[in-house]
């Protein structure tokens, strides 16, 4: 394996991340509270694993141009530019949602998790698509 896998690794964990958040909300719907919290701690390993990854792969392969041009251009940045910000905002929330589980405080583990799991959702989609037009669709990246 080298370095160039790993923005394909990468989108198979935000893949993965995906599927887990939304099992926990199903199984949280459903009243499988061991479930949701199996799901849960899927979701933030494979998360806190894409973040490792991403951070070494951008570390060592630095900036990485979109390709695309034309009217994708535009829809790309701004798909791009939501993730990031969310994605950024996203980490501490996630902490806000999971210390006051950890600590039986439900009711506030609650209300942070009804915005924080829709957030989650959407950057762990974002980042599989972002992958997908950098890399699939409209690659390979300019570098």
């Amino acid at each position: 394996m080298t370095v160039t896998d790993l923005p394909a690794i990468n989108a198979c964990l935000n893949a993965a991340a995906t599927v887990f958040i939304v099992a926990g909300l199903v199984f949280i719907k459903s009243g499988k509270t061991k479930a949701h919290i199996i799901s849960m701690i899927g979701a933030l390993t494979v998360s806190a694993v894409f973040l490792a990854c991403y951070l070494y792969y951008h570390y060592h392969a630095g900036h990485v141009a979109f390709a695309g041009t034309g009217w994708i251009r535009p829809v790309y940045l701004t798909m791009l530019a939501t993730h990031i910000v969310l994605a950024v905002i996203n980490l501490p929330m996630l902490i806000l949602t999971v210390v006051p589980a950890v600590r039986s405080k439900f009711d506030k583990h609650k209300r942070w998790a009804r915005w924080t799991m829709p957030i989650w959702l959407y950057v762990s989609v974002t980042g599989v698509l972002v992958y997908l037009c950098c890399y699939v669709w409209w690659g390979p990246p300019v570098r």
